[in-house]
C-alpha cells in the first residue's frame, strides 16, 4: 500500500477510516494515490476524480456495514462495478470527499434454477460469467454487450443496459425478477424473489434499476434465463439508406416474428473505420454500399428452419428493392466474424481519436427522418466532420457520434461538444426521442436532463431521492 500518499482521515470525522478497516479489513480500504488510481478515471480517460478512500467489501453484509459508517459520518459514496460506463456515473468528483464503494469482490454465482429458469448472482459478477454459467446448464442469459467481458451485472442493472438482444428479450429491467439492495441507511433489503408474478404493493425493484446508484447499492439479483436456441443464423445485408433499414425491419418482423433477435444498423463509414484500425477483420463485400444491417435469427426448432426463414426474408427484400446484396454466415465462425465488425466500431473510434458521443433513443418509425435531418444540420454547422452512426435500430437506440474532419486536431474539435450536443439533442427532442437510451445520465448528462425533462417529472424524481436518501450521500451529483 502507498500509505504516505493517503489523504487526511480527520476530514469526515474521527475514526471513519478505522471503522471501515474493521469492517472490510485494512487491505481492502485503499487510501494511497497509486492504489486508488485505477478506480478514479472513467473508461474513456476523459475525467479523473479524487476520493477519500476506495472500499472493497467482500459480501452484502459488509456493504451494509460500510454504508452505515458512511451515513453516520455523512461521507458520500460512489458505487462502482466494472467501470465501463460512458457518462461519469461510477467515478467520484474532484472534491476528494467521497469514498468509492467497489463491488468487484462480490462476484459469485449464488444459485441457478434451470427448471424455474433463474440465476441468482452477486452484483459484481461479470456479465460474461453469467452467460457462461447459464450456458453450462443449457440455458441462455441474453444480455449481450461489447463490454461483457468486464462490465458487471450491478452496473448493467443500475443503468438499465440494453445491448444487442433488446428487440427479442428486452432491456436489463425485463431480465430481472428480484434484487438485493443496501439502502442509504445501511439496511439490507432482500428482494431476491424468483417470481414472474408478485402483485404485493409498490415494485421497489424498479426504483433501483436505472437509478445509477443514487437510491441504494444493488448487491445481488435474480435474473431470468431462457432456453438455448437450437440455431442462430446471422446475415449482413447491404442497403441504400436508413429508410430501407426500416422497411427491412418490418419485413423481417412480419416473416420471422419472435425469431428475429438482432437488427443492427451501421454505415459504410463505420465499416471502413473498422477496416482501417482492425485490418485482420475481413470486410464481407467487395463493392461498398451506403448502409448495412446486421440481422440475426434464432430458432427453437432447427438450423434448417432458421436458414430457410432468413434466406426467404432476404430474397423477398432483394425482390422488393429493399436490399441490394447480402452475406449469410454458414458457420459459427462466420457469424462471430460479422458480429465482430459491429462490436469493433467503438474500438475503432477510440483508436481513431476522440469524438463526441450520443446514446439516443427514438421511435423506430422516426429513425430515418432523424438521421437525414440531423446529418444535414451537423454538417452545415461543422463542414467536413465525420458522422459515425450505428446502433440497435430494432429497438430504436442509435449511437450518433461526431468525429472531427480528417486531419483536424481532436482536442480542438472537442471544444464544440456543447454546441454539437445542442444540435443533436434538440433534433432528438423534435423527433420525440430520449437523450439517453442505455448508458444513463451520470454526471455528464445531468444538465442536459434538466433541459429536456418536464419539470413535473424532475420534481417527482427529486421527491423519491429525498425520501430514500435524505442525507444525499448516494452517488451525489449524478442524475439529479
Amino acid at each position: 500500500m502507498s500509505e504516505p500518499n493517503a489523504l487526511p482521515e480527520a476530514a469526515p470525522g474521527a475514526g471513519f477510516l478505522e471503522r471501515c478497516r474493521a469492517i472490510a479489513g485494512a487491505a481492502h480500504v485503499l487510501t494511497g494515490e497509486a492504489d486508488m488510481a485505477p478506480f478514479l478515471t472513467d473508461w474513456r480517460g476523459r475525467f479523473t476524480g479524487r476520493a477519500l478512500a476506495v472500499l472493497r467489501p467482500a459480501d452484502p453484509e459488509q456493504v451494509a456495514q460500510l454504508v452505515r459508517a458512511c451515513a453516520a459520518h455523512h461521507v458520500p459514496l460512489v458505487p462502482q462495478g466494472g467501470k465501463t460506463g460512458l457518462v461519469l456515473g461510477s467515478v467520484p468528483d474532484a472534491s476528494g470527499s467521497a469514498v468509492v464503494l467497489s463491488l468487484a469482490r462480490l462476484n459469485r454465482v449464488r444459485a441457478l434454477d434451470a427448471l424455474n429458469r433463474t440465476i441468482t448472482v452477486d452484483a459484481g459478477c461479470i456479465l460474461q460469467t453469467i452467460q457462461e454459467a447459464a450456458a453450462a446448464e443449457g440455458c441462455l442469459f441474453p444480455l449481450s454487450l461489447a463490454a461483457e467481458g468486464s462490465c458487471s451485472i450491478g452496473g448493467n442493472l443500475s443503468t438499465n443496459a440494453g445491448g444487442t438482444a433488446v428487440l427479442r428479450y428486452g432491456n436489463t429491467r425485463e431480465l430481472c425478477l428480484g434484487l438485493e439492495v443496501v439502502t442509504p441507511q445501511g439496511e439490507l433489503w432482500n428482494g431476491l424473489r424468483a417470481l414472474r408474478k408478485d402483485n404485493t404493493g409498490y415494485d421497489l425493484r424498479d426504483l433501483f434499476i436505472g437509478a445509477e446508484g443514487t437510491l441504494g447499492v444493488i448487491t445481488g439479483a435474480v435474473l431470468r434465463l431462457f432456453p438455448q436456441p437450437k440455431a442462430s443464423i446471422t446475415a449482413l445485408v447491404a442497403i441504400a439508406a436508413p429508410r430501407r433499414a426500416l422497411e427491412l425491419l418490418r419485413l423481417a418482423q412480419d416473416r420471422c416474428g419472435a425469431s428475429l433477435t438482432g437488427f443492427e444498423l451501421m454505415s459504410d463509414f463505420c465499416l471502413r473505420l473498422v477496416g482501417t484500425h482492425f485490418p485482420s477483420l475481413a470486410q464481407p463485400f467487395v463493392t461498398r454500399h451506403p448502409q448495412y444491417v446486421l440481422l440475426e435469427l434464432s430458432s427453437s426448432e432447427s438450423e434448417q428452419h432458421a436458414v430457410g426463414l432468413l434466406e426467404q426474408t432476404i430474397a423477398d427484400a432483394i425482390a422488393q428493392d429493399i436490399a441490394d446484396d447480402a452475406v449469410v454466415a454458414t458457420s459459427v465462425g462466420q457469424s462471430l466474424a460479422l458480429w465482430q465488425l459491429r462490436e469493433h466500431i467503438p474500438l475503432a473510434q477510440a483508436a481513431a481519436g476522440k469524438n463526441i458521443k450520443h446514446d439516443i433513443a427514438l421511435p423506430v418509425s422516426r429513425i430515418a427522418d432523424f438521421i437525414d435531418s440531423t446529418d444535414a444540420l451537423v454538417l452545415a454547422a461543422y463542414p467536413g466532420c465525420q458522422l459515425v452512426c450505428f446502433g440497435h435500430v430494432g429497438d430504436g437506440n442509435l449511437h450518433y457520434n461526431v468525429a472531427p474532419p480528417p486531419g483536424a486536431a481532436h482536442e480542438d474539435f472537442l471544444v464544440n461538444q456543447e454546441a454539437i450536443n445542442r444540435i443533436v439533442h434538440d433534433s432528438v427532442a423534435a423527433h420525440a426521442g430520449s437523450i439517453s437510451a442505455e448508458h444513463g445520465i451520470g454526471a455528464l448528462k445531468r444538465d442536459e436532463l434538466k433541459r429536456y425533462k418536464p419539470e413535473v417529472e424532475l420534481n417527482m424524481m427529486r421527491a423519491i431521492k429525498a425520501a430514500l436518501d435524505p442525507l444525499g450521500i448516494m452517488n451525489p451529483g449524478k442524475v439529479l
